[in-house]
Parts: structure tokens; C-alpha cells; sequence
């Protein structure tokens, strides 16, 4: 037994009984359940995968990789037909992807979100198909440019540098025609659909999946679903304004709007008690960072090396301690809480981090809301300004990888960088995704360390009480093994279907029960996190926390830090340290 903060802990027998009373638990729990559903739906279809894996190799294995200094257009064929292996493609692979479906893209009609008829979607696809020839036209062209630099270069045996780098160069400007050509064929290939019923379905699921497990904490079902019928309305109506045309252009996404909604409502009319039940803001994104952990797969970050893996695990904790350090000691932030929220936040990747930070610490909901807010302003300037800026300003051999390891590093959220990486082509999308991806995992690490912090340094100063081992385990945030166990489980299949056959772990995994599964549910529980947050939220709270702007002045000390070091660590471990890794990205 131990006392720590005026908390009597008895970790022996307490915490078996937390495993179905606590949240952390629960959003492990259900995590879990939808990975291992997505597992049983699509890895008895690994031998359909093999096949078309196989005819790819037969007809475009006559190119060998190892033998060229470059990526030949030999290549690039046999990796698109490799990849057409998507297990997430067959018939309950569909229907699940149907199912979670969020509202659809519109522009000027709203009802276009939710319902479109077989002659408007005609329209629409006639319409589509005059911008997709004009840009399949430019991917001819560009094909035909690469094919000849190729051959050059071919000719000279791959051993004239300048040959290769010219015919690396066309071969990418074709890759990115390419890339472009299939997005415009995309729109083209529009078809009628009606998501209301499915959106009622999806949203009682939800509120089943979440609601029967919120009992056992002492919360009644009839009292939770009343609640979550309202939450779950307001998460639609993000996810509807962040699909309008304009709004997805200038990246205001479903956070910004979620956050936005909730607090609009919260500091108006104010957010109805009995919806109050449902404004669950951790137990929701603590299950979607469970989710997320499946993502993070080992063997894929290994592609990028130890050039990626310094860029993300040595700037990061570095940019942490900085801006910790000028938040204490240089502007005096009142807060510790916030001071640590707003670090974790900037450093690592976003909301996610900051959630995880504040439960660690405790801090408290308007401090969290604060440095959530102040990360969504900035992601969506960044993605937008940084790719501009590098395009712009970096020289033409630098933008892809250089630009895609700057975006990757710097850029809170993983779907701004994955955003901001297609601007610039597909090779910057690849490297910024991965070093997203290899940053992520400091998640839990931080997480760790600022319970650690806080319950041995912090905590002690503010009381005076000594902590023990066990106050340390109870602040610790239990998801956070969730979020490792997936990440670990997810890495060890992967590779196990890459031993079997290389590129099958990406169409079962990657491909299969992450796009195809958690993925699909990821997004609507961090959605309806960050309604909670706004609808917990008061503007006079928020205020107090802004006096003098130092939270805002500590955000941009930090930002601009990172930016600095991403940009040198960047360039000294791709282009000095390991280029020979850089040639082969």
C-alpha cells in the first residue's frame, strides 16, 4: 500500500479491479477488439494477395533492382502492380469501408455530403473526365521524357552520375504526373450513395461500443446514449463543413472544426446536462491511440534508416527540453501543466501528444484546449506555407527528401504532413509520412517521463508528500501500453507476411487491417475527443491561461526551434551522414 499526494494506492489488488472499471483499460479493450475483428475479416484472403503479388513479379521481375543506380521505370511498374494487392478490396472489405464512410466531399450543395442521385453523379463524372485526359495527357508526355533519360543513362551503364540524376529526375516528375492523373481518374468515377441511414448505424455501433463498457464505470447506459446521440451530431457536422471544397483547400480540418463547434455551443447556449454523460474527451482519443499504434510498423520505418530515426528521436526530445526550459525560466509560464502540455504538443505530433501529456501531469481541461487550439492554427498554416516555401526556395535534388523529412518532423498532424508531402510528390509524401510515423512512437515515451517528472519532482515541491513506485504506475497512462502492444503485435505480422512474400505485409497490413479496418474508426473517435474538448470548454477559463500571450510566445519559440534543428539534423544525416541511403529513397 502506498500513499502519494493524499491518494492511498493499493496496487496489489487495486489495479486488477481497474482492468474493466478505468478508461485506460477500456480504450485498450476496444482497441483491441476492432483490430482483432479487421484481422478475422481479411488475413483468411492472404492467398488472393499472393497471387496477384506473383503475376506482378512474373511479368515485371525481369528488372533488378540491385544491378541499376536508380529507380528504373521497370521498377516503379512491377512496385504499382504489387501494390494493386489490397486485401481492403474485397467484397466485407468494401461494405466496412462503406460503412464507416463520413460525409462526402461538396462544394456548393450541402446535401451533396449526404445523398447524390444517379443523374447528378453522371454529371459529375462527364464533368471530371475532360481534367483527367487533360492531365493523363501530361503524363504521357512526362513518361516519354523519363523512358528517353532512362535509355541515356542505360547506354552509359548507370554509371555516369549526371546521366542518372537527370534520368532520376524525369523518372519522378513522371511519378508525380502519375499521382496526379489517378486523383483526377478518381473523380471520375463517381457513383450515387446516401449516407444518412449508414451514419445512423455507424453512430449506434458507437454509442453501443462505447456505451456498454462506460457502465462499469458507473455511468448509465440509457443517461450515456442520450448524451452521445448529441456528441455524435455534432462530430458529423465537423466532419460536413471540414469536406466543403474551400475548407479542405485551406486545411481546416474535422479538429478545427469539431473543437470549434463544441465551443460555440458551450459558450452560448451552453452544452445541455444531459448531454454532458457523453463528453468522454480521453476515453475516446485514448481508443483511437490505441488504433494507432497498429499503424506504427517497425519494418517500415527501418526503410528510412538511422537518418530518419535521428532526425525524429533526437530533435524531438531536444526541442521538449528546450522549450520547456525557455517556458520556466525565460518567460515564467505560471502553469508547469501547460508549460509540459504545450511542449508535448509541439514537439511530438500534435493532439495526440498533448493528451497523453496532460494526463500524465494532470493538467487541467482549459490548459489542454489551449495548446490543442494553438496546435491547430499552426498545422494549418504549415501545411500550406511549408511546401510553398520549399518548393519555392530548396534546390530541385533537395525538395523531396530534404522537404519530406523538414514537413515530417515539424507538422503536428499526421494528415497535414501526409498532405503537405503529396504537394511536393510522392517520394516527399513517403519520407514525410515515415518520419511522422518513426516520431509517433515517442507518444508513450514522453507520456512516461512527464508522470515521471511530475510525480517525483513536481508534485513533491507543491506537497512536500514522498512518492512511492506505485503513485507513479497510477499516474502513468495505461493506454500508452495499449498504443505499444499494438504498434509491437501489428510490426512481428508484418514482417511474418513479408518473410512469406515481399509486399504482402503492406497489402494484408498496411493495406488490409489498418487502412481497412482501424483506420476506418480512428478518425471518429479522435473526432468525437475533440468535440468533447470543445464542449467542456469556457471562453473566461481559456482567458485567464492567456494573459500576457505566453503561451502563445512559448509555441513560437518552440516551432521555430524545431524548424531550425529538423532542417539541420535533416540535412546532416540524409546528405553528409548516410547518402548513400538518400540515393536509394
Amino acid at each position: 500500500m502506498e500513499e502519494g499526494n493524499g491518494i492511498v494506492v493499493d496496487q496489489g489488488r487495486w489495479e486488477w479491479s481497474q482492468m474493466w472499471k478505468k478508461e485506460d483499460w477500456w480504450a485498450i479493450w476496444i482497441g483491441f477488439f476492432i483490430l482483432i475483428a479487421a484481422m478475422f475479416v481479411y488475413f483468411p484472403h492472404s492467398g488472393e494477395m499472393k497471387e496477384i503479388i506473383n503475376k506482378a513479379m512474373v511479368k515485371y521481375g525481369q528488372d533488378d533492382r540491385r544491378t541499376s543506380a536508380i529507380k528504373t521505370i521497370a521498377w516503379y511498374k512491377m512496385s504499382d502492380a504489387k501494390k494493386k494487392a489490397e486485401v481492403r478490396k474485397i467484397p466485407a472489405g468494401k461494405w466496412l469501408t462503406s460503412f464507416a464512410a463520413k460525409p462526402h466531399g461538396w462544394k456548393d450543395n450541402p446535401m451533396d455530403a449526404f445523398f447524390m442521385g444517379k443523374e447528378k453523379a453522371d454529371a459529375k463524372a462527364a464533368s471530371a473526365r475532360g481534367r483527367y485526359l487533360k492531365k493523363k495527357i501530361v503524363e504521357e508526355i512526362s513518361f516519354a521524357v523519363a523512358f528517353g533519360a532512362e535509355k541515356i543513362a542505360q547506354t552509359a551503364g548507370f554509371t555516369n552520375a549526371a546521366l542518372n540524376l537527370s534520368a532520376s529526375t524525369a523518372i519522378d516528375k513522371w511519378r508525380d504526373a502519375k499521382l496526379a492523373a489517378a486523383a483526377a481518374k478518381k473523380k471520375t468515377q463517381v457513383k450515387p450513395y446516401n449516407r444518412i441511414g449508414k451514419l445512423i448505424g455507424l453512430g449506434v455501433f458507437f454509442c453501443v461500443l462505447f456505451g456498454i463498457p462506460i457502465t462499469t464505470m458507473g455511468v448509465p447506459f440509457r443517461q450515456f446514449a442520450l448524451g452521445f446521440v448529441f456528441v455524435y451530431v455534432v462530430a458529423v457536422v465537423a466532419w460536413f463543413f471540414s469536406y466543403q471544397v474551400t475548407m479542405k483547400h485551406y486545411g481546416v480540418g474535422y479538429a478545427a472544426w469539431a473543437i470549434l463547434l463544441g465551443m460555440l455551443i458551450s459558450n452560448t447556449v451552453g452544452t445541455p446536462k444531459w448531454a454532458m454523460p457523453a463528453v468522454q474527451t480521453e476515453y475516446y482519443i485514448k481508443t483511437g491511440l490505441v488504433l494507432l499504434g497498429a499503424k506504427i510498423l517497425f519494418e517500415k520505418i527501418i526503410t528510412i534508416g538511422t537518418a530518419g530515426i535521428f532526425v525524429a528521436w533526437v530533435v524531438t526530445p531536444t526541442v521538449w527540453l528546450v522549450t520547456y526550459w525557455f517556458g520556466q525560466k525565460i518567460i515564467n509560464i505560471p502553469s508547469k501543466r501547460l508549460n509540459a502540455v504545450i511542449c508535448s504538443d509541439m514537439s511530438v505530433c500534435g493532439v495526440s501528444a498533448a493528451i497523453a501529456a496532460a494526463s500524465a501531469c494532470r493538467a487541467k481541461k482549459e490548459e489542454l484546449t489551449l495548446a490543442v487550439g494553438l496546435s491547430l492554427v499552426f498545422t494549418a498554416i504549415m501545411m500550406i506555407v511549408m511546401p510553398a516555401f520549399i518548393k519555392g526556395t530548396f534546390p530541385l535534388d533537395k525538395q523531396m527528401v530534404l522537404g519530406g523529412a523538414w514537413m515530417g518532423g515539424t507538422i503536428d498532424a499526421s494528415g497535414a504532413v501526409a498532405a503537405a508531402g503529396a504537394f511536393l510528390g510522392e517520394k516527399a509524401l513517403y519520407v514525410a509520412a515515415t518520419i511522422k510515423m518513426i516520431q509517433n512512437i515517442l507518444i508513450g515515451v514522453i507520456a512516461f517521463f512527464v508522470a515521471l517528472y511530475f510525480t517525483t519532482r513536481v508534485e513533491v515541491e507543491e506537497t512536500g508528500a514522498k512518492v512511492g513506485l506505485g503513485e507513479i504506475w497510477f499516474r502513468f497512462p495505461k493506454f500508452v501500453i495499449g498504443f505499444m502492444a499494438a504498434s509491437i503485435v501489428f510490426s512481428l505480422i508484418y514482417s511474418w507476411f513479408n518473410l512469406q512474400l515481399d509486399g504482402l505485409g503492406r497489402a494484408m497490413i498496411d493495406k488490409g487491417a489498418i487502412k481497412g479496418g482501424s483506420d476506418l474508426f480512428r478518425g471518429w473517435f479522435f473526432t468525437l475527443s475533440f468535440v468533447s474538448i470543445g464542449l467542456a470548454t469556457n471562453f473566461r477559463e481559456l482567458k485567464e491561461h492567456f494573459k500576457g500571450g505566453k503561451p502563445l510566445i512559448l509555441y513560437l519559440f518552440g516551432q521555430s526551434f524545431n524548424l531550425i534543428l529538423t532542417l539541420i539534423m535533416a540535412y546532416i544525416m540524409f546528405y553528409v551522414v548516410f547518402p548513400g541511403l538518400t540515393a536509394t529513397i
